[in-house]
C-alpha cells in the first residue's frame, strides 16, 4: 500500500466521524478510526522495505512451477529419506546392541537359571522376544526422525505445494489430488498413510488412496532395499561408486511405486471404482515458522508410539510361529524346511526361491523381520551352524551376509526380483487392521491385502521370462 492511499483512508475515516457528529456513536466511530490506522500502519509498505508477500509469491512461482517444482519434489523426499536412513543407523545399532547382544543373554540365563523347560524358553525368549526386540530396533528410530520432519513440512506449508503439483496427474488417474499427501506418508509407514486419507473427501477416491497406499515403501522395507542393492547392484561397478548406483536403485525403486500408484489408481477408476473425479479448491495456505517442539511431541506420540505399538502386537505371535515351525520336526525335517522345498520350485518361477516366500509369508506382521528370517532359513537350509534353530539374526557386515545369500543359491536376478517383491506384496498385518478399521469393510480389506502381490507375482514372473531369455 501507497503513502497515499494510506492517508485516503485516514482522510475517509476522519470525515466519516465528522459527518456522522461527535455526540452520535462517537464510541464506534472512535473505533472505526483507530482500526483504519492500525491496519493502514500495517499494511503500509514503506519504499525500501522488504515485502513478505512478494517473497511468498516468488517461492510459491519456483516450487509449483512445471520446470522446478518435481526436480524439488525429488530432491527433498531423497534428502529426507537420506537423513531417515543414515540418521536411523546409530539409534538402530544402539537398540539393536541392547535388546539382543545384552538383554537376550540375559533373559536365556534367567529362564535357564529358574529351569523354564527348552521348549518355554525358546518360544518366549527366542521367538516372542526376539520378534518384538527386531521390530523396536529397526522400526523406532526412522519413525521418530520421518514422522517429525515430515510434520514440519506440513506445518511449514510445503506439503500442499506437493498436492498442488501432484494434483493433474492424481487426476488423470481418477484419482483425488490429496492422494499425494497420503502417499508421501506412506514412506513412513502405511498404516499411518492409510489413516491419512480421511482427509479425501469423497468415498470412492478415498478407497482408491487406501488400496493403493501400499506402493509406497514404508520404512520396514527400506532396509532389505538397502541391503539387497548394496549386495546385488552396487558390486556391479567399482567400490568407489556402489553406494551411489545402491542409493540410486533404491530411489528408484521408490519412484517406481508412485507409477504403480498411479497405474493401479487409473485401473481401479476405470473398472471396480468407476465414477467421477470431484474437485477440490486447493488452498495455499501462506508459510509459517513451525512450532518444533510441539511438532516433535505430537508427531512421537500420535503417530510414532501408536504405530509402533501395533507393529509390537502383530510382531510378537509372528516370532512364536517362526520358532515354533523351526522346531518342530516331521521325518527328521524341520516344518521350516519342509515348506521351503515344497514351495522353492514355485518361488523359482518367479526368479525368487523358497526361503523367501516363507520369510514374507510368516513375516506378514512386520517387514522389519522379513532379512533376520530369511538370514535364519538360509542357514537351517544349508545346515550351518547360526544363532540357533529359530532364532532370528543379522551377520556384522554386508560381505558375510552376500557370502551366506550366494551360498544360498542367490543370483542377481535374486536380488533385483526381490527388491521388486518388497515393493509389491502384502501389506503387513498393522496395515491390513487399518485398513479394515478405516474402510469397516472385509472385502476391500481382503482385496487391499491380495492385489499387490499379484501384482508383485506377475511383475517378477515377467522379469524372469526376459531374464531367461537373454542368459
Amino acid at each position: 500500500m501507497k503513502e497515499n492511499d494510506t492517508q485516503d483512508l485516514l482522510d475517509f475515516a476522519s470525515k466519516l466521524r465528522w459527518e456522522v457528529g461527535e455526540n452520535f456513536h462517537d464510541n464506534l466511530v472512535e473505533g472505526i478510526y483507530t482500526d483504519a490506522a492500525q491496519i493502514a500502519q500495517k499494511t503500509e509498505i514503506r519504499q525500501g522495505a522488504p515485502n513478505p508477500y512478494n517473497f511468498e509469491r516468488k517461492l510459491d512461482q519456483v516450487l509449483t512451477s512445471n520446470k522446478y517444482g518435481f526436480p524439488i519434489m525429488i530432491l527433498i523426499l531423497s534428502i529426507i529419506l537420506w537423513l531417515t536412513i543414515q540418521g536411523a543407523n546409530y539409534p538402530s545399532g544402539l537398540l539393536a546392541s541392547f535388546f539382543l547382544e545384552f538383554l537376550h543373554p540375559l533373559l536365556k540365563l534367567g529362564a535357564s537359571q529358574i529351569g523354564l523347560p527348552w521348549w518355554l524358553d525358546g518360544f518366549l525368549v527366542d521367538g516372542v522376544y526376539l520378534a518384538t526386540s527386531w521390530v523396536i530396533s529397526v522400526m523406532l528410530p526412522p519413525m521418530a526422525i520421518f514422522f517429525p520432519i515430515f510434520t514440519l513440512l506440513e506445518d511449514f506449508g510445503y506439503l500442499p505445494r506437493v498436492a498442488f503439483n501432484l494434483d493433474s496427474l492424481f487426476k488423470k488417474s481418477g484419482a483425488h489430488g490429496k492422494q499425494a499427501l497420503t502417499m508421501s506418508m506412506g514412506w513412513g509407514c502405511n498404516a499411518a498413510g492409510v489413516v491419512a486419507t480421511r482427509i479425501i473427501d469423497s468415498p470412492r477416491e478415498r478407497l482408491i488412496a487406501i488400496i493403493t497406499n501400499n506402493f509406497s515403501l514404508c520404512n520396514g522395507r527400506w532396509p532389505t532395499q538397502i541391503l539387497i542393492a548394496t549386495i546385488f547392484i552396487g558390486t556391479l561397478v567399482p567400490a568407489g561408486f556402489s553406494s551411489i548406483l545402491a542409493s540410486i536403485t533404491v530411489i528408484g525403486v521408490a519412484l517406481l511405486g508412485v507409477g504403480f500408484t498411479f497405474l493401479s489408481s487409473w485401473i481401479l477408476s476405470k473398472t471396480l471404482l468407476k465414477g467421477e473425479v470431484s474437485t477440490f479448491a486447493l488452498e495455499l495456505p501462506p508459510y509459517r515458522t513451525p512450532n518444533v517442539w510441539t511438532t516433535l511431541y505430537t508427531s512421537f506420540i500420535d503417530r510414532t508410539l501408536i504405530v509402533l505399538w501395533r507393529a509390537m502386537v502383530f510382531a510378537a505371535p509372528a516370532g512364536a510361529v517362526i520358532w515354533m515351525i523351526s522346531n518342530i520336526y516331521i521325518n527328521e525335517l524341520s516344518v521350516a524346511n519342509l515348506a521351503i522345498n515344497w514351495i522353492d520350485k514355485f518361488g523359482l518361477l518367479f526368479g525368487l526361491n523358497g526361503v523367501i516366500l516363507l520369510a514374507y509369508l510368516v513375516a506378514i506382521p512386520a517387514n522389519e523381520i522379513v532379512i533376520p528370517t530369511i538370514l535364519m532359513l538360509t542357514v537351517s537350509q544349508l545346515d550351518l551352524t547360526g544363532a540357533g534353530d529359530g532364532v532370528m539374526f543379522e551377520l556384522d557386515s554386508t560381505t558375510e551376509t552376500a557370502a551366506l545369500l550366494h551360498a544360498g543359491g542367490w543370483t542377481l536376478l535374486t536380488g533385483i526380483n526381490l527388491m521388486l517383491f518388497s515393493l509389491l506384496h502384502n501389506p503387513c498385518s498393522t496395515t491390513i487392521y487399518t485398513i479394515y478399521k478405516e474402510t469397516k469393510s472385509w472385502k476391500w480389506t481382503l482385496f487391499a491385502s491380495i492385489m499387490p502381490v499379484l501384482l508383485g507375482f506377475l511383475v517378477t514372473f515377467l522379469i524372469t521370462k526376459v531374464w531367461h531369455l537373454f542368459h
